[in-house]
């Protein structure tokens, strides 16, 4: 049964190494855009591509997950390793599919990383242009500062930017 799914196999394994790539190179570009402050639609654009690559490989891991059910694995690391050795124990050709697996399982960790670094940088951005527009609109902040025991001590701040033109 194998020897029928193979071909599907290998052509969804680098389907979804491809897609990776891209979504990787996605990353890179957004993180370059974010450190310059670059305009916000650049960065729309690269989001909107990246949501695109993102359904794509959701699609693609749908098709692979229905190719091992049909070898009755799951679809998670241990099911594809347990596919690629019944594919070896087969006689199948597995040394491109083997290099194109662990490629993107590298890449996979540093599209995770390059992510949660962006989604950082964007957050921090969120909270500095959200304080900038509470200065610009006199809303009143809190200042956190401590006492001489060590306990948090609040003050509050309400001025406007206007006072100080």
């Amino acid at each position: 049964m194998i020897e029928k799914s193979w071909p599907f196999a290998e052509k969804l394994i680098h389907d979804i190494l491809d897609a990776t790539a891209k979504l990787h190179q996605q990353l890179v570009l957004e993180a370059e855009l974010l450190l310059t402050g670059q305009q916000a639609e650049l960065i729309d654009s690269s989001t909107n591509l990246k949501k695109r690559l993102a359904a794509q490989l959701e699609e693609l891991n749908m098709q692979f997950g229905q190719l091992l059910s049909t070898e009755q694995l799951s679809c998670n690391h241990e099911g594809i390793n347990l596919y690629l050795h019944r594919a070896e124990a087969a006689g199948l050709p597995i040394a491109s599919v083997l290099t194109d697996w662990e490629e993107l399982q590298q890449l996979c960790i540093q599209c995770k990383t390059l992510n949660d670094q962006n989604g950082a940088s964007i957050e921090l951005l969120s909270i500095h242009a959200k304080r900038s527009l509470d200065i610009l609109k006199g809303k009143t902040r809190t200042a956190n500062t401590y006492g001489r025991n060590g306990t948090t001590q609040s003050e509050s701040i309400n001025h406007t930017l206007a006072y100080y033109l």
